[in-house]
Formats: structure tokens, sequence, C-alpha cells
């Protein structure tokens, strides 16, 4: 896979620090260097050290990425909301895990099904790359770099807290604030494998949020994570005593939804190969919608 770009900078540079400007990690470098790939200046392969000059091309290539054999692939259907040659958006349905379990008998992740997918396409790289994940029972939006690069990218933009993600919520009871943010650390429950819980010890954790409806009964809240932490949405709210409907882990079991009613509907990244902004929608699924309307809330 090629990536080219032209030299605009006045002062001419070595060749790495010119890809370095582009976003080339280390160790992209390495594997240019020493496993299979080459990096170019005016279509001529040249090493790390010679000099780019304004109005020069320079290009990176890297080798195709063999699959994990121990990956299964799965062939069950994947919802495509947005593709190109770099990256791969799906709209999750809750119930799917985005990446296999060890202990589960029959291989049906996403990551799964889009290994079958890339090998029903003959994608040059075969490796399944995932920058985003959600939980099993949560349904909405996950990334799938597809190839190293691109993951890499995405990579960056997520320890910066550039990748933007904004989710619907059903929580119960009525939220008093229309707008707020939820400040509290987030550890492992000491008591559990799985669960985490709010306390001083944990990681620094920040949510907002915005309540589109709300009585009695329960609230419409949209969501933004300004960091990732594991269950955070989840555990943050149960922290402010409306917990999600149907989270079995940190509430009760609900007639309303069979699985928490969290959808992430909205995503938004960087794309440095496209030089724009990646803006992605998923609408919200039907158990949510039916729990919306059992509880008399308007969808805003």
């Amino acid at each position: 896979m090629e990536f080219t770009w032209k030299y605009q900078h006045q002062v001419p540079r070595r060749l790495r620090s010119a890809l370095r400007m582009e976003g080339v990690t280390s160790s992209l470098l390495k594997v240019a260097i020493y496993h299979g790939g080459k990096m170019l200046i005016n279509g001529e392969e040249k090493w790390a050290v010679d000099m780019v000059h304004p109005g020069d091309t320079f290009t990176l290539v890297l080798p195709a990425e063999t699959g994990n054999e121990h990956v299964e692939a799965y062939p069950a259907p994947i919802q495509i909301v947005y593709e190109d040659r770099d990256f791969l958006v799906l709209n999750k349905p809750a119930g799917v895990a985005t990446v296999p379990a060890h202990h589960v008998a029959v291989p049906d992740s996403l990551v799964n099904r889009v290994k079958y997918y890339y090998q029903q396409q003959g994608y040059e790289n075969q490796v399944i790359h995932v920058a985003t994940r959600l939980d099993k029972d949560t349904s909405g939006l996950v990334i799938f770099p597809k190839h190293r690069f691109a993951h890499a990218v995405l990579d960056r933009q997520l320890k910066r807290h550039l990748v933007k993600k904004n989710y619907l919520a059903l929580v119960q009871g009525r939220l008093a604030a229309q707008h707020g943010y939820i400040d509290a650390s987030i550890m492992r429950d000491p008591e559990s494998f799985v669960q985490r819980m709010v306390d001083r010890a944990g990681k620094p954790s920040v949510t907002e949020y915005w309540t589109q409806d709300t009585n009695e009964q329960g609230s419409l809240v949209k969501i933004r994570l300004h960091t990732g932490r594991t269950h955070q949405i989840r555990v943050h709210f149960t922290y402010l005593g409306h917990p999600l409907f149907g989270d079995e882990m940190y509430n009760q079991p609900s007639a309303l939804i069979a699985r928490q009613a969290l959808h992430c509907y909205w995503l938004q990244f960087y794309s440095p190969f496209m030089q724009d902004y990646i803006t992605v929608t998923a609408p919200l699924p039907e158990d949510m919608r039916a729990a919306i309307t059992a509880l008399n809330l308007r969808e805003q």
C-alpha cells in the first residue's frame, strides 16, 4: 500500500523527518526499512537520511498485512455505515461482541465478521484492526482501520481525545439538570473481574450529558465521553443514582428492554488521507425506540 505526499515546505528535510510530519510513526518507518516496505523520493527508492526538497513528492510503501490464522472468519452480516480505502465504520447490533472471547464456542464477533468480509472483498490487508469498542450489549458505531497506518492515526487521536462519540441512553428517574458533567474517577471493583466502580483511587473519568426529555419514570439523555474508561457511562449514571434501564450488571433486569439502553449514534474523527473530518451516524435501534415510547418520552 502506497502513501504519497508533495513536500510544501521551504527548508529541505531528511526523508524520515518529512514522513514523521505526515503522521508516520517510528514503528511504521521500521516496517518500511526492515520488513518489506520502502521509501521513495520522486518515484526513486531512497534511504531515511536522504533529503526531501521543496516541490518533491515522497512516498511510503507498506507491505501487505497477512491475517491472523488464529482469528476465524464468521459469515454473518455487517451493517456498513462508512467505508473508504483506509477506514471501515460499522453499526454494531446489541448482543454481538466487538472482539472474540476465548470462552465462547461460536466465533461470532465483529472482528470475526469483518475478517469474513475482508476475505470476500479480497483486500490486500487482512489484519483486523480495531480502534474503538463497544460493550457486547451496547449498540452503535465502531471504527475498524483497514491498515496499520490508519490504526496509528486513530490511536494517536484517541489518546488525545480527538475522536468524538455521542451516545443516547435511557436512565431511570427524572434527571434534575438539563446539562451536566460527571467528573468521577473509575477503577476496577476489587470484588469483580468485570465490574467497575467510582473511587478516588481510579483513573480520571469525565462524562458530559444533555437531558433530552424526562419524567418521573425515566430520562432520555445525550452523552459525550471526554475519557474512555470501561463501562464509563454505565458506572457514572449508576453513581448519579440513575442507572441505565436493562443494565443487569449495575441495575436490575427491565421489562422495557432486554439489554442496557445505550447506543452510540454519532461519531467524528479526522482522516489525514482524505484531509477531512469523517462524520457518521447510526439510527436508534427498534428496542430503544420502543422503550422510549413506553416511557412516554420524546425522541429529540
